[in-house]
């Protein structure tokens, strides 16, 4: 495990408390996309540990995807968005060591010939990124809490 992910994953309780019932969040697993099966920091899914023992979230079950970049920025910002913009994912983050921020993406394009983001939104440290599921703000996340 890379040093990134280990900072990352000692951040995780910052998602814990916020995360309402019938939603899980997953920490580097698979999710089944109709044209991939990525492997995201995390994400964000409909349902409980009990859902996924035989099967994969899909991206109808995702409500939000998170990667965690510092050499993988580019990739993330590139193809990764839009991988998950193709699939429909509504929100996609990027907790960008680089440049210590939160990159929110959201408004998918769906399939497309060049698949995008319509929404983005940055957030730094001192600022809080709202956690939305199915359409609504459950809670915010401060920017601080995610970075190592």
């Amino acid at each position: 495990m890379s040093l990134k992910r280990s900072s990352s994953c000692r951040r995780t309780p910052a998602f814990y408390p916020v995360i309402p019932a019938g939603w899980l969040l997953r920490i580097q697993q698979t999710v089944e996309l109709s044209d991939s099966v990525p492997e995201p920091d995390f994400a964000i899914v409909r349902g409980n540990p009990r859902s996924f023992t035989k099967k994969h979230p899909t991206a109808a079950d995702v409500a939000i995807v998170i990667e965690v970049s510092d050499s993988s920025l580019l990739r993330d910002q590139r193809d990764k968005f839009r991988v998950f913009a193709r699939a429909g994912v509504p929100h996609y983050w990027i907790i960008n060591l680089v440049d210590r921020r939160v990159e929110h993406y959201t408004q998918p394009s769906g399939p497309a010939d060049v698949p995008a983001y319509r929404e983005f939104q940055n957030y730094t440290v001192g600022e809080s990124v709202p956690l939305v599921l199915d359409g609504v703000e459950v809670a915010s996340v401060p920017v601080a809490d995610l970075l190592p």
